[in-house]
């Protein structure tokens, strides 16, 4: 059986973790920080192992596949040793876009990309078809696509197209790219809208 690693116990990290004990990983989540009641309740009903407060290296260096939370930055020593180690880290983005054929329409922008992605899907769902909306909105895309809805519609910050490497959306919006989360790309505006511009990449 494959290991699963997630770090980070939110929305994404749990929905990553549910999704992988699903298609039949061996999972384990941590979290550096404290874990929300509510996000301890599932892991515990699913019986998914998991720690907060440190990060056990062993048993994360042990990995299959990483998935990371998209607060995490990539400068961060224990993903620099997972890279080392050559282990693949990817987002929840990309570990949730592995198990579903759906049609999925993604957007991404500075600014307005929640009011689009919300009414894109009011469009969709007033249209009759069968959509969910994810991302970085409402609950996470692993969890809706334990649902298997037959459209995503996507809300996506830079930080997780930072974590795809085969993602490719149906159809990709960017509503706009203004300087924005500039300590996270070096103080380079440059890198920040290369970063928006993954959502097109594949």
């Amino acid at each position: 059986m494959k290991q699963l690693v997630v770090l980070g116990g939110g929305e994404s990290g749990v929905g990553a973790a549910l999704l992988g004990k699903e298609k039949e990983y061996n999972v384990f989540l941590s979290d550096i920080g404290k874990i929300a009641k509510k996000y301890k309740d599932v892991l515990r009903h699913n019986e998914i192992e998991w720690e907060e407060g440190r990060h056990t290296e062993s048993k994360i260096l042990d990995a299959d596949l990483v998935v990371k939370s998209p607060g995490i930055p990539d400068h961060v020593l224990l993903i620099q040793k997972l890279h080392e180690a050559n282990i693949s880290v990817i987002s929840e983005i990309e570990f949730a876009a592995l198990f579903t054929a759906a049609n999925i329409i993604g957007i991404t922008g500075s600014n307005g990309k929640t009011t689009t992605a919300m009414m894109v899907h009011q469009i969709l769902n007033k249209a009759g078809l069968d959509v969910a909306i994810a991302g970085n909105i409402g609950e996470s895309f692993a969890k809706q696509v334990l649902n298997n809805n037959a459209n995503y519609v996507l809300e996506l910050s830079s930080f997780q197209l930072d974590g795809i490497e085969k993602f490719r959306p149906h159809i990709a919006i960017i509503t706009n790219i203004t300087p924005d989360h500039m300590d996270r790309y070096d103080h380079k505006f440059e890198n920040y809208i290369a970063s928006k511009f993954r959502i097109a990449m594949n």
